[in-house]
């Protein structure tokens, strides 16, 4: 038996850090995907306000598998 699998695009801002933009990330599309098995970092950058970083965004490739 074999498996399909999709993958979907996510950005996440975050006002703390990477990391917690990426946990953010997951936690809102595990609300609304079932399957995940997956995520890449595909891209990051900061917001910077007054020479001070102000949020932090990720674009995630998350990958989910179909239902059969």
């Amino acid at each position: 038996m074999s498996s399909i699998a999709r993958v979907t695009t996510i950005t996440s801002r975050s006002t703390v850090s990477f990391e917690d933009a990426v946990r953010s990330g997951i936690e809102r599309a595990n609300e609304t995907l079932r399957n995940i098995e997956g995520a890449w970092v595909k891209d990051h950058t900061v917001k910077i306000s007054d020479g001070v970083i102000t949020s932090w965004q990720v674009v995630l490739e998350v990958t989910f598998v179909l239902d059969s």
